[in-house]
């Protein structure tokens, strides 16, 4: 008999909590303790290990999430794979707000946040391949589950990660245009970095909320935010129930 498939599942904005019947696991690490316990469901015949990115309730902001205790607790509950679910906005036109994307590249404007497991003298030093930062199994089966469900979804995407928690100015964004990038989030670095120092096999899936700053003439709003959201959470609980069934077989 298969062992039985075990999936980390990170939400983010949007998605704070799965429905259905839960157990939680109270995990400390080395890093002190994750956003929240890590919430054990059956979705088919997958084990999902869920853990919200900013808590529950949403307390955390993106500059202050303990990313290395979330990743850490993750693999220590028996996650090889995690799925990263991150509210971004869109900068080309691909990405209108609504859209679902397989994230393929990152561009990291971050600062002073802990990024590595490998800072410390009692640690050995590791440089980690980062070419493709979410290249791996679980990004392929994501396009195919997309795929099963019909469920639209834009093959690729490069995030600009900004620090937060204030949104972008229209100037940052020209700027990230200009170095390639079609997505705008706070959370993507360091946390892919670190599914990477561990082995994970880490895919994100981004949900567009808005137009980033200065792409249109709107404002943007927390509300306008939240509301767009509701409508492609629904489709991403409907690529996650088809992600499992592909990932049991």
């Amino acid at each position: 008999m298969a062992a039985e498939k075990t999936l980390g599942l990170i939400g983010g904005t949007g998605l704070t909590r799965v429905e259905g019947p839960v157990d939680e696991l109270e995990i400390e690490t080395p890093y002190g303790r994750p956003s929240a316990p890590i919430r054990l469901m059956q979705e088919g015949p997958v084990k999902l290990l869920f853990l919200p990115r900013h808590g529950d309730p949403h307390v955390y902001p993106p500059h202050c999430v303990n990313y290395r205790a979330n990743i850490w607790a993750l693999r220590e509950a028996g996650a090889q794979q995690v799925l990263a679910v991150s509210a971004v906005g869109g900068i080309t036109e691909r990405y209108a707000p609504g859209t679902l994307a397989a994230s393929d590249q990152l561009v990291d404007f971050t600062w002073g946040r802990e990024h590595t497991f490998h800072d410390s003298p009692d640690v050995p030093l590791v440089h980690v391949d980062f070419t493709h930062p979410y290249e791996g199994p679980l990004r392929r089966e994501l396009l195919r589950a997309a795929a099963d469900s019909n469920t639209a979804i834009v093959d690729g995407g490069c995030v600009a990660v900004f620090q937060g928690p204030r949104l972008e100015s229209a100037a940052e964004i020209e700027m990230a245009r200009r170095a390639g990038c079609d997505l705008a989030g706070m959370t993507s670095l360091p946390e892919a970095g670190l599914a990477r120092e561990l082995g994970l096999d880490y895919a994100g899936l981004a949900v567009v909320s808005n137009w980033a700053a200065g792409v249109r003439s709107e404002s943007i709003s927390e509300d306008d935010i939240a509301a767009t959201l509701r409508e492609p959470m629904t489709r991403v609980r409907k690529l996650l129930a088809a992600l499992a069934r592909r990932l049991g077989e």
